[in-house]
């Protein structure tokens, strides 16, 4: 299964999101499966493709033009798939996976989700998006995604659309539904 990972490329995060990233990336290289993630050398991004390359994995990086033109591009990959923008990068990843993994990240990481959610709710495609919940971080879009349904502003249940995993056991049990 190739598994598209939408995370953070920044520094600054609790380093337990650092340990699960190295996790889920040896975990899919041992098991067989594919990562497929932004291209970033940095953060989260870097984690998961080292960790995942490092496990004999395979990792496929789709990369917007202006990270190759910041000199970031990560080294931990098999293959790089060049993009104009993130719009296209959103597109590549989300035709090249079977499965969307969300971790910790800002901006970038939610507007991943939000486009493959909004996706699956008018079923663009079936695949499984698990919002992995690592030491709580997203407890407070958990709450706001509550509160947009509790008010009507969502079709049925947001978590028929985006499962939530607290644990690696919890998003390879959800890998594998």
């Amino acid at each position: 299964m190739n598994i598209c990972v939408f995370c953070s490329a920044n520094e600054q995060l609790a380093p337990d999101s650092y340990a699960m990233a190295g996790e889920l990336g040896a975990w899919a290289a041992k098991n067989g499966h594919s990562i497929v993630f932004g291209g970033h050398d940095a953060g989260l991004m870097h984690a998961v493709s080292k960790a995942a390359r490092e496990a004999g994995g395979h990792v496929i990086g789709v990369v917007p033009r202006r990270i190759v033109e910041m000199g970031r591009l990560s080294p931990w990959m098999d293959v790089e798939i060049p993009t104009d923008d993130l719009t296209d990068r959103k597109q590549e990843m989300m035709a090249r996976s079977e499965a969307f993994v969300v971790m910790p990240g800002g901006v970038g990481t939610l507007d991943e989700l939000f486009t493959v959610a909004a996706m699956h709710t008018l079923d663009y495609h079936r695949k499984p998006i698990i919002l992995w919940n690592i030491g709580g971080f997203w407890n407070s879009l958990a709450a706001c995604l509550d509160d947009l349904q509790g008010k009507g502003a969502m079709r049925g249940a947001w978590t028929d659309h985006i499962r939530v995993a607290t644990t690696l056991a919890d998003v390879q049990l959800l890998l594998a539904d």
